[in-house]
């Protein structure tokens, strides 16, 4: 059966980091686009960060450009997602989703991802 299981979320206080981690089971993710995508309560989905197959091209939210980095290691079929400088307004259920796909472009765009995570919470909070 193939998953993605999101771990690494939790309660951190502002200024705080995080790492969370996106584990494949039942394919191989070196072939897939992976990104990260948010939700707060009351919120749209939204996306946060992506990465190509090859890791050769990546894609960031405004709102986290320059504290977030995503990374990939394909050895691991594991794909993470560095967060410093956390701020309130990151709190969030964090979603990891991947799509098949070569070409080496990514744009956060949720309805171009097929596999979804059942999420992890970050909470940024003092």
């Amino acid at each position: 059966q193939s998953q993605l299981v999101e771990s690494g979320g939790g309660l951190v206080q502002p200024g705080g980091s995080l790492r969370l981690s996106c584990a494949a089971s039942g394919f191989t993710l070196a072939a897939y686009r992976v990104g990260w995508f948010r939700q707060a309560p009351g919120k749209e989905r939204e996306g946060v960060s992506c990465i190509s197959s090859s890791g050769g091209a990546t894609n960031y939210a405004d709102s986290v450009w320059g504290r977030f980095t995503i990374s990939r290691d394909n050895t691991k079929n594991t794909v993470y997602l560095q967060m410093n400088s956390l701020k309130p307004e990151d709190t969030a259920v964090y979603y990891c989703t991947a799509v098949r796909a070569v070409s080496d472009v990514c744009r956060l765009r949720k309805d171009e991802f097929v596999h979804w995570g059942q999420g992890t919470q970050v909470t940024v909070s003092s």
